[in-house]
């Protein structure tokens, strides 16, 4: 099978098929970024302010990270900020105060900046969070489609042991996301990084 026909096969695959969501799952190739695209575009094109993409694991976009009543009603314990810094979301250790902890990554929701050094301190701060009793964590960014999905992706491969695009479907199951071509293009590097060292 050529290269192009193992992509297509990969991206034609049921994402509901059990293989694509175990722990070992094993992608024949890393699809490209084109392919990937047309992945993330199919399917419907809107979102929810949030939602929950894993057991206690949440993305959203900004109006309900600075909306503290709806985290505490959502009973968020964690936040993971991947637009700190940036206009309009207000997040800090400040903004949230001693209730919830706060974890910022001051990025940019563009292809050229370098989001992938913060991929495993990111994925390590969601997994210490998760294996404390009652923690429900929510990753934001502006829309919550691109910096926030990137992280969590990189989250379900690093903690997971997720192919890209098995946690793509994961994802896609409950989110429409849709992170930009330079973090896609970082995305592909970490899953041949991790299969390299598995």
């Amino acid at each position: 099978m050529t290269n192009l026909n193992a992509r297509r096969s990969i991206l034609h695959t049921n994402p509901k098929d059990p293989r694509l969501n175990q722990s070992n799952a094993v992608s024949p190739a890393t699809p490209s970024v084109k392919d990937l695209v047309r992945l993330l575009y199919g399917g419907k094109r809107f979102g929810n302010h949030v939602d929950e993409v894993w057991p206690n694991l949440f993305i959203g976009d900004m109006s309900v990270a600075n909306d503290r009543y709806g985290l505490w009603k959502l009973g968020v314990t964690h936040v993971l900020n991947a637009a700190h810094g940036r206009m309009n979301c207000q997040g800090s250790h400040d903004f949230y105060g001693s209730a919830v902890d706060y974890y910022g990554v001051p990025a940019d929701d563009s292809p050229s900046f370098d989001l992938s050094r913060y991929f495993f301190p990111s994925a390590e701060y969601i997994q210490s969070a998760l294996e404390t009793d009652g923690a429900r964590v929510f990753v934001h960014c502006a829309v919550g489609v691109s910096r926030s999905a990137s992280l969590v992706l990189a989250y379900l491969m690093i903690q997971h042991h997720y192919t890209l695009l098995g946690a793509i479907n994961k994802v896609k199951e409950r989110r429409w996301i849709f992170p930009n071509g330079g973090f896609l293009r970082q995305l592909c590097a970490l899953e041949r990084k991790l299969r390299e060292t598995s």
